[in-house]
């Protein structure tokens, strides 16, 4: 396996997306993101056919450059996309790796009065965009979204809010279950607080702006978690009501508006378990050893699915060995799947 890139069968266009409804975001944030376009083998031959599109959204922390990162002994995803529809028998489609980076680590692709309106943005702009240059398919029996962690949150919900785009989804270990993924840090993160900020999340804001992000050890967990809070219960002044308080017990009634935006409780809500019923693929999988327990959130989402009257031939569910990270090697094994699902 060579350190460096590989030719690619199809191409890659770089662009960027100028945004308004992210302008003035409340983070001060850029509102012109930059949008890589996956054209596959043949595109440019073949003048009059249009394409399927997944989009691939990332987690927390993710920004669209980080795609093509490289790993030793693992290639980047845009190679191992490519690769499956080199190989033939997967019907070609368009890919769009999206950003929706914030000075927070992330949105969780949500509109939120505290980060900005992400969700309206990928789904009300960048949609269009690509629509309106590419030769698309532009209806959602032919457009999926794919994604891990925050990004597999970000592909479960999306199609739930808006199922007039999105047919089809993939999602890897996404944050689902929120009883079980969250609430184990929330002790850890009031005690952190308490010992080095007062209990002041601003305080810590205020530091970690002062120096070089990660320079102390608690950082991330920190910056995660108000991250989080900023998406699932940001109010409408721009400040952020955390769901714990200094003992790091949950404060029910902001722990209520986190709960709101779960995924498995969502799918049990008459209109939500309708557009996922609609859905012509739904592609569940986590590692076993998911150490945010997202193997157990994917369990329960599948699980509500059932329950939503899902039929389980539209459904992908595995558990497959592994843990949180590692796992970009499940990512073309979705990729497949959409693609023959949203193709027809």
């Amino acid at each position: 396996m060579l350190p460096w890139s590989s030719p690619l069968a199809g191409r890659i266009e770089h662009d960027i997306v100028h945004s308004e409804l992210l302008r003035d975001n409340p983070l001060g944030d850029p509102h012109e993101r930059p949008v890589y376009v996956y054209l596959p083998p043949g595109y440019d031959d073949e003048q009059d056919r249009r394409y399927p599109v997944v989009y691939v959204i990332q987690g927390y922390t993710g920004h669209v450059t980080m795609w093509f990162n490289r790993k030793p002994f693992v290639r980047p995803f845009p190679e191992m996309a490519d690769d499956v529809f080199a190989a033939g028998g997967t019907p070609p489609a368009i890919l769009v790796y999206v950003d929706a980076w914030t000075a927070l680590g992330g949105s969780q692709f949500l509109d939120s009065p505290a980060t900005g309106r992400y969700h309206s943005y990928l789904c009300d702009e960048v949609v269009p965009w690509v629509d309106a240059r590419y030769r698309t398919l532009a209806d959602p029996a032919h457009r999926a979204l794919s994604g891990k962690s925050s990004g597999g949150y970000g592909a479960m919900v999306t199609p739930m809010l808006r199922p007039d785009l999105f047919g089809a989804l993939a999602t890897h270990a996404g944050d689902a279950l929120f009883d079980v993924c969250y609430p184990s840090d929330f002790p850890r993160v009031a005690r952190t607080l308490r010992d080095s900020y007062e209990g002041d999340y601003q305080k810590f804001l205020a530091d970690v702006a002062s120096r070089v992000h990660g320079t102390k050890d608690s950082d991330m967990s920190l910056i995660e978690i108000y991250g989080y809070a900023a998406a699932y219960s940001g109010n409408e002044d721009g400040t952020v009501s955390m769901p714990f308080d200094d003992t790091g017990a949950l404060v029910p009634d902001v722990w209520a508006r986190w709960l709101r935006w779960d995924p498995v409780r969502m799918a049990a809500q008459d209109g939500y378990a309708a557009a996922l019923r609609g859905m012509k693929g739904i592609w569940i999988d986590a590692g076993r050893g998911d150490e945010y327990y997202l193997d157990l959130g994917a369990t329960a989402f599948h699980r509500a699915l059932g329950a939503a009257g899902v039929r389980e031939e539209n459904v992908h569910f595995e558990l497959f060995d592994g843990r949180h990270g590692g796992i970009e090697y499940r990512y073309p094994l979705s990729l497949k799947w959409l693609c023959d699902r949203i193709a027809a």
